[in-house]
């Protein structure tokens, strides 16, 4: 699911070892990124909001199980999303 609202600023499989990737567009800079879905359940220039069905998690790209690789960043720079994100 999305983590915050935003758009589909990518959605596909043309980045090696990320499989099927989404990458979010968010306010001020923000993008979040989900890697390695079975199915991408949005497209490009979607706008999706916090909590939407984006995709189905599997084991597409360099894995050899299923999982979910996500990563938040501000602008280039790589965060800790533990720091932005509400407790599970």
């Amino acid at each position: 699911v999305a983590a915050a609202a935003g758009t589909v600023a990518y959605a596909g499989n043309d980045l090696k070892g990320f499989g099927n990737l989404i990458l979010l567009r968010h306010d001020q800079g923000w993008v979040s990124a989900y890697a390695h879905n079975d199915d991408i359940l949005v497209s490009r220039g979607q706008a999706v909001n916090r909590g939407a069905p984006i995709a189905r998690a599997g084991s597409s790209g360099q894995v050899g199980e299923p999982q979910l690789h996500f990563e938040l960043r501000q602008g280039a720079r790589a965060v800790d999303p533990a720091q932005y994100l509400p407790p599970a």
